[in-house]
């Protein structure tokens, strides 16, 4: 006797927030995710239409809770900021996330990698770049012809979504916004707006001392019976 087929409610599926894995095993790998994370972050931050998230469960096929990753960092253009518990992409105008990012960690197994480069791949993300910061080894792939393909070199190469430039000749990776400034850590956006805040600081001291000398010398002009604004 055939069993009827069971209709499952694509409404009450539940698709899980976490897989259960810490967002980094290290403090080298937590601080490459959240450096890249956060500069794309401000690289877009006048760009509504661009969500940056680290650590974030993408979920591309709808009625399916068990088919889902969570890249390190991922870019979607076209979709709005804000909050999510995951990124589910019937939600997003069906819209795969571009660009994504993975930092590899020793606890990383071939087959894992593999694994993600096939999900990346089968499901539309269009770039995807790899680093060790161990062995500061980036890898990246770009989609042609409806497949990830290696680039090579990747040293100086610029994304074609994001803008930035990858140089790898150091002894870490460097990303460089279209504008030419790296990414910076934490600590390095807080001391490059603690040197800005002087700078301005500093500026502004100068046009008020700027100011007083030509209010002395105004007010000398004035003794001596002279109009200073007809000088």
């Amino acid at each position: 006797m055939a069993v009827p087929a069971v209709r499952t409610d694509p409404d009450i599926i539940e698709y899980p927030e976490s897989d259960g894995r810490p967002m980094a095993d290290n403090t080298l790998q937590f601080r490459w995710i959240v450096t890249i994370q956060g500069g794309l972050d401000d690289l877009f931050r006048e760009d509504e239409s661009v969500f940056v998230a680290g650590d974030l469960l993408w979920y591309p096929v709808e009625g399916n809770p068990s088919l889902s990753t969570a890249p390190d960092v991922l870019v979607a253009v076209g979709r709005p900021k804000g909050d999510r518990r995951s990124y589910l992409q019937w939600r997003e105008g069906n819209i795969a996330p571009q660009v994504v990012f993975e930092i590899l960690s020793a606890s990383n197994t071939a087959r894992e990698m593999n694994q993600k480069f096939v999900f990346y791949d089968r499901y539309g993300v269009e770039e995807y770049y790899l680093y060790d910061p161990e062995a500061n080894d980036l890898t990246g792939w770009v989609r042609s012809d409806g497949h990830l393909l290696l680039i090579d070199p990747v040293h100086g190469w610029v994304s074609p979504r994001l803008g930035t430039r990858f140089d790898t000749a150091g002894s870490e990776l460097v990303i460089y916004r279209p504008d030419g400034r790296p990414f910076l850590t934490y600590l390095g956006q807080a001391a490059r707006s603690e040197r800005a805040e002087q700078e301005r600081a500093l500026a502004e001291q100068e046009r008020d001392e700027e100011r007083r000398r030509a209010e002395r010398l105004a007010a000398r002009l004035r003794e001596a019976g002279i109009d200073p604004d007809a000088v």
